[in-house]
């Protein structure tokens, strides 16, 4: 699914009602931004207790690395 959207007043963006919907999204939701490769993809967060229980330790560290170097960050 696609549609084209506009980007608002400072900087906002909308998510289609029937997108939104269909990811069971609700205001106050969190999502994540990824810019790769001049794309943007938005990620919903989803129990993020759930989530870290499913991954392993080194996977925490390896997300852990690929957002401190993104941030420019150096450990």
């Amino acid at each position: 699914m696609y549609r084209i959207i506009r980007i608002g007043k400072r900087n906002a963006i909308y998510i289609p009602k029937e997108i939104a919907n269909s990811l069971n999204l609700k205001e106050g939701d969190r999502l994540v931004i990824v810019v790769e490769d001049g794309k943007i993809e938005l990620i919903p967060v989803r129990k993020p207790s759930k989530y870290w229980a499913e991954i392993s330790p080194e996977e925490v560290e390896e997300v852990g690395e690929e957002i401190s170097g993104s941030l420019g960050i150096n450990s």
